[in-house]
């Protein structure tokens, strides 16, 4: 158990790393695309401020597997896991095992500059070259050979044959995994669920896969919009489904929605856990589904409803979400029960002491 939660913790490491990176690498080639750029493919020739912003942006998304493996060993080995953990990154880009081969790279390269640091005895004059050389001269060497001949081929199969089944996925196929992600990306409100499913589609994005990341954005907007078209449903036919308490959330969950930023919705869920996160999930499901239906894709991991216009599909993206934020509205305004006040109860005024009658022997 104490292994699995370390393991946890190295990817959510490395993914606080990433997301900066894929975030402004995104926005870049979606500023470009939007203003007309194009990836400059001759720098001896004339190019334009968008293309230069979608070449930046395309080189930023080639550090995304450098960037994570490197997280990882550093989180695993501290700093003598750096400099290996970006070879390995680097190793998983030329041979196209991509954002797996990264994360893979990067666990067992750290996992050897630990196991190297630990048992590796050295004369006493060579001690000072250890870490700067010797460890990472080593676990490179060792764990650089194993990516290029025996871990990375059966990645980079992986890699292409869940591309390639993402991409012939039609009909039914494709609604149902655009479901399952919307789903896991909706259940725990940015949760360890949500981080799985939002990897996933970060995965997929450096893959040339963008519907996956469109189905991320939209299913985490959805809690929060749901819950905001419950409380108007409410107010609407009067009927009383919210505290004052859970009202003044509703009222900084929306528009930390419209940011994405799904957190806004755990101090509702607090109150009713099952009802909400039934609902919420099931909503996210659906708009999920219908926006991996319609091929609706993004080249920006993250952003909210202010890179919508960057999407492939921006009207029917926004019917996706309308449809998701209005089942989960509604299936709260019918399941949610009416809260209970908390009663107020007045403090009774303490009755004064008399200690005048109090002698001291």
């Amino acid at each position: 158990m104490l292994k699995k939660l370390e393991l946890k913790k190295h990817a959510l490491t490395a993914i606080s790393y990433m997301l900066p990176i894929v975030v402004t690498a995104g926005l870049l080639i979606a500023i470009g695309n939007l203003t007309g750029g194009a990836v400059i493919e001759d720098y001896s020739a004339a190019y334009s401020i968008p293309d230069a912003l979608v070449s930046l942006g395309v080189l930023g998304m080639g550090l995304l597997a450098p960037v994570i493996s490197g997280a990882i060993a550093y989180s695993i080995a501290d700093r003598p896991g750096i400099g290996p953990g970006l070879f390995m990154g680097l190793i998983a880009n030329s041979i196209g095992a991509g954002f797996l081969g990264g994360m893979l790279g990067g666990y067992l390269v750290g996992f050897l500059v630990k196991f190297i640091i630990n048992n590796l005895k050295v004369p006493k004059w060579a001690e000072g070259l250890m870490p700067m050389m010797i460890v990472p001269l080593v676990s490179t060497l060792v764990m650089g050979l194993l990516m290029y001949f025996v871990i990375g081929v059966p990645i980079v199969w992986a890699t292409v044959a869940l591309t390639n089944f993402l991409n012939s996925l039609q009909g039914s196929g494709r609604f149902l995994f655009g479901a399952i992600v919307g789903g896991m990306a909706a259940f725990d409100f940015g949760g360890p669920v949500n981080k799985v499913a939002s990897l996933f589609a970060d995965g997929l994005l450096l893959e040339g896969v963008f519907e996956p990341e469109a189905v991320k954005i939209l299913a985490s907007m959805v809690p929060p919009f749901g819950v905001t078209i419950s409380w108007v449903l409410s107010k609407v036919f009067r009927k009383k489904k919210y505290s004052k308490g859970e009202e003044d959330n509703i009222k900084i969950a929306f528009p930390m929605g419209i940011c994405m930023i799904t957190e806004g919705v755990i101090p509702i869920a607090a109150v009713d856990p099952l009802r909400v996160i039934f609902s919420c999930t099931v909503g996210a499901a659906v708009g999920g589904g219908l926006s991996m239906m319609w091929g609706i894709g993004s080249p920006v991991p993250s952003g909210g409803l202010f890179i919508v216009p960057a999407m492939t599909n921006p009207l029917l993206f926004m019917l996706a979400l309308l449809i998701g934020s209005a089942i989960t509205g509604v299936l709260l305004f019918v399941l949610k029960k009416e809260p209970v006040e908390e009663e107020q109860f007045e403090a009774e005024e303490e009755e004064e002491m008399d200690l005048s009658d109090i002698t001291l022997s």
